[in-house]
């Protein structure tokens, strides 16, 4: 955090608000049906912590940190006021495509998720394929492979999707050597590689930069440890960035949707449309997508819906001590750098 932050609050003051909350998908994304999250009430309004649960205690550490700094510190100045996003498109079957994308009305660009492990490439082809008939010839396809195959396996799989004019690769390989020797190979057809894990679960999020093992950053509020620190990320690493999600709920979309209010060149549509893949929502406005974008404010959660989608005790119990955890990682982080 900068010297203008506020000071942390203490756990008891994070705790005195905290709610968890279950929300079902409309359909399976990440392996998961529900989605659960912790919110929390701060001096700026409502704030988000919800790391995916395989995640350990020091990565979650950094949402918590992304949590804080939206609940307890003014944002940086907005630039713009409605950001424009991007279908999600899970690894559905090609004959639901047309169904997904119409969850997200207006949307000029989708983002195809593929290299699933239990899916063979011609099932990622098939559904590139159906969503590029979806959009016709002027929408934008980029496919997301979560670092989901290896160099020659990444190679082969571009090979097999370009013809259906991709705007850019997302993480095709899990390392940032791989990435550079991935973008080496293919540089001559033109697809931009995309850095999404190798920045937000990297012990030094600009390494993918200075090994030039990208040409475009995907950059994520929470896991970042949030948005001052994202916009630094940003300032530092020189590339074109998109801002996305990690499919929270309309209070962590709103942090989302103000980090990408703040970067000052915003050239791709932003993964923040998600909110669409929940079949519930803590907030009956839902930052969800109107004319292909989303507007950039805060979400206050409705007491209804937070009581109807609570999570149960042992989950919301798991939550709170997974918090405490979290926290304590930042107490130490804190100790360390005042040592």
């Amino acid at each position: 955090m900068t010297d203008d932050a506020a000071p942390q609050p203490h756990l008891d003051e994070l705790l005195s608000t905290a709610r968890v909350v279950a929300l079902p998908l409309v359909t399976r994304f990440r392996g998961i049906d529900v989605r659960e999250a912790l919110l929390v009430q701060g001096p700026q309004g409502w704030t988000e912590f919800s790391p995916f649960a395989e995640y350990d205690d020091d990565e979650a550490s950094a949402w918590l940190a992304a949590a804080i700094d939206y609940g307890w510190n003014a944002p940086p100045p907005a630039l713009r006021d409605r950001i424009p996003v991007n279908a999600t498109v899970p690894a559905v079957d090609p004959d639901s495509v047309p169904a997904v994308l119409a969850r997200f009305p207006g949307c000029r660009t989708a983002k195809v998720k593929v290299a699933g492990g239990d899916q063979p490439l011609s099932a990622d082809v098939a559904r590139v394929r159906a969503v590029r008939e979806a959009l016709g010839a002027e929408g934008r396809i980029r496919v997301d492979a979560n670092g989901g195959w290896n160099v020659d396996e990444a190679e082969h799989a571009i090979h097999a999707l370009a013809p259906f004019d991709l705007e850019y690769v997302e993480q095709p390989c899990p390392s940032v050597e791989e990435l550079a020797e991935i973008r080496r190979r293919t540089k001559y057809m033109g697809i931009p590689i995309a850095a999404d894990e190798s920045v937000r679960r990297a012990d030094d999020p600009l390494a993918v930069a200075e090994a030039g093992a990208a040409d475009l950053l995907v950059i994520k509020a929470q896991p970042l440890g949030g948005i001052r620190r994202a916009l630094d990320i940003v300032a530092r690493a020189g590339l074109p960035v998109v801002v996305s999600s990690a499919l929270d709920t309309s209070v962590g979309l709103a942090m989302g949707a103000q980090l990408a209010a703040s970067v000052p060149d915003l050239d791709y549509d932003c993964g923040l449309g998600t909110a669409s893949l929940l079949a519930a929502d803590v907030t009956r406005d839902p930052l969800v997508p109107e004319g292909g974008s989303i507007g950039v404010r805060r979400v206050d959660p409705d007491p209804e819906l937070l009581d109807r989608y609570a999570a149960g005790p042992e989950r919301t119990e798991w939550w709170i001590e997974r918090l405490g955890r979290a926290y304590a990682v930042l107490e130490a982080a804190r100790s360390g750098v005042a040592d």
